[in-house]
């Protein structure tokens, strides 16, 4: 006992927390595939929220198969190949332009079609723009008139519970079905009103119901509905699919 070596505890715990590590490690990249596809599952739940195609039992990768995905160039608005995409290509906004306080935004996006034939009935875009505490993600759908809300889900965030993080609340997102985005001439008129809509006004149907108690989550949510569909955004892509539809009337 005299001659143990009073390092040796210390290699012990050493190897013990070398070995755990590794096995750690491990499970982490082998499961990531499973997290990835988990999370690709997720998302497409959430498109189909959006769309009000959601089916309680039903297969996610079932509805959501008719779905068509495109990219689409956010400066032009046309749909471009997969292979053409340049990686990593991103435009720098300017104080002016980043009214949803993302510094920078992506030059091409993902858009979610649901068509009938040829005819489109729904769009889905994806928008995110910062709130109180966070960076907030949802999907929009617009029917084919390409103004009115289909449906919103919002699926990631960071906001209050019980206040900001009540943007989740599927109540408070069937306000937005029915919604008018545009006003008449094509500018953004979304507004979101402390105390309620009154129904009755001629203006309630661009105005959505502000959350309660969280009035800097509800002008994020604001500011990032103007940026998506204003000229930075989606609405080159959304003009776009307006004068084909009219050059095929």
């Amino acid at each position: 006992m005299a001659d143990e070596n009073p390092a040796k505890p210390f290699y012990s715990v050493l190897v013990l927390a070398f070995v755990c590590s590794a096995l750690v490690a491990g499970a982490a990249v082998g499961l990531r595939p499973q997290q990835q596809a988990n999370k690709a599952t997720d998302r497409k739940k959430h498109i189909l929220y959006a769309a009000n195609l959601f089916e309680k039992g039903q297969s996610i990768n079932t509805l959501f198969a008719p779905i068509e995905t495109r990219m689409v160039e956010l400066a032009t608005g046309d749909f471009v190949a997969q292979e053409d995409i340049e990686a990593n290509s991103y435009k720098q906004l300017n104080d002016d332009e980043d009214i949803a306080k993302l510094n920078r935004v992506e030059q091409y996006a993902e858009v979610y079609l649901v068509k009938t034939g040829d005819k489109i009935d729904q769009i889905v875009l994806p928008v995110r723009g910062k709130g109180l505490w966070s960076t907030m993600y949802a999907y929009v759908a617009l029917d084919g008139d390409l103004s009115t809300i289909r449906g919103v889900s919002f699926y990631e965030h960071g906001e209050t519970p019980g206040l900001g993080g009540e943007i989740e609340n599927s109540r408070w997102q069937a306000g937005w079905s029915g919604k008018k985005v545009f006003a008449d001439d094509g500018a953004v008129d979304l507004q979101f009103v402390k105390g309620g809509v009154s129904s009755g006004q001629p203006e309630a149907s661009h105005q959505i119901d502000g959350l309660s108690g969280a009035t800097l989550t509800t002008k994020g949510v604001e500011n990032l509905m103007d940026f998506w569909f204003g000229d930075h955004g989606f609405k080159p892509f959304i003009t776009q699919l307006k004068n084909k539809d009219k050059s095929n009337g």
